[in-house]
């Protein structure tokens, strides 16, 4: 994938992305409006040319890839909820997807510099130098990294940073029939969003957007998802902290040790002669 990514870009050069977003791409996913077709499942493996997973019968319901991994960038959960009482329930749908976090512990724990920040904001991991450690495996608070089948590298969704090149928009995005998956800048999606969630909470008390705040765990994520329960109902962490979040602090502190340490050792050195 390095071939044609803009390595010169500055916005490839950090971890976290900056707090100016007008060239920050995303999706926004309404789960209200999803119908569990699996569109987005199918043409994010026919453009990525991804393996398919098969027809095992999972028991997840009518979900037979039933999370992310390294050989499925995009996945349609199925929930079935029961309401006893009312003898009714109802299905909640969500196209899942890698959150392209404002704060990327992949990208942090990176070794040799597979993953990077692309000038759209979104983090990409580079086939052809990632020695397939899986330390972005343990790095992630989602669970969305995991190993490619055909070569063993980690693999991840990449918003089809080789459409966006070209003025295309992600595989996914075009193929949702409902709209369920938007595409666009983040912030102009996180406006979307909110005004989507005014009327969508007129109905469903429990509606909430999901990696909206910039002062979460991760800083807001380049995925913004409209929820109609709560996160682990769909299997999302409620409160995901990046595990290197703290990490710039701790580099701090440590230096400001060694030096102190290194200082004590010259005047102790000194104070011998």
């Amino acid at each position: 994938m390095s071939d044609f990514i803009d390595l010169t870009s500055a916005a490839a050069e950090s971890a976290t992305y900056g707090a100016d977003e007008r060239d920050r791409m995303g999706f926004f996913t309404d789960t209200t409006l999803c119908i569990g077709c699996k569109a987005c499942e199918v043409a994010c493996k026919e453009w990525n040319r991804l393996p398919s997973d098969g027809y095992e019968f999972t028991g997840e319901s009518y979900d037979n890839t039933k999370e992310l991994s390294g050989n499925t960038w995009r996945h349609v959960a199925f929930v079935e909820q029961m309401e006893p009482e009312r003898e009714t329930g109802r299905w909640l749908m969500e196209s899942d997807v890698c959150k392209h976090c404002t704060h990327a512990g992949c990208l942090d724990v990176c070794p040799t510099g597979a993953i990077i920040r692309t000038e759209f904001g979104t983090v990409v991991i580079q086939d052809d130098i990632c020695n397939g450690c899986g330390y972005c495996v343990v790095a992630c608070p989602f669970g969305v990294i995991g190993e490619k089948q055909e070569d063993h590298t980690m693999g991840k969704c990449t918003l089809c940073y080789d459409r966006l090149k070209v003025g295309e928009q992600p595989a996914c995005a075009k193929a949702c029939p409902t709209e369920s998956i938007q595409y666009g800048v983040v912030d102009e999606l996180r406006e979307r969003a909110e005004k989507r969630l005014e009327k969508v909470q007129q109905k469903f008390e429990g509606a909430q957007l999901y990696l909206n705040d910039p002062n979460d765990g991760i800083g807001g994520g380049g995925s913004l998802f409209l929820l109609l329960d709560k996160p682990q109902v769909y299997g999302l962490p409620p409160n995901p902290i990046v595990p290197t979040k703290d990490l710039p602090q701790r580099w701090r502190t440590a230096g400001i040790a060694a030096a102190a340490l290194f200082g004590a050792v010259v005047l102790c050195a000194v104070s011998r002669r």
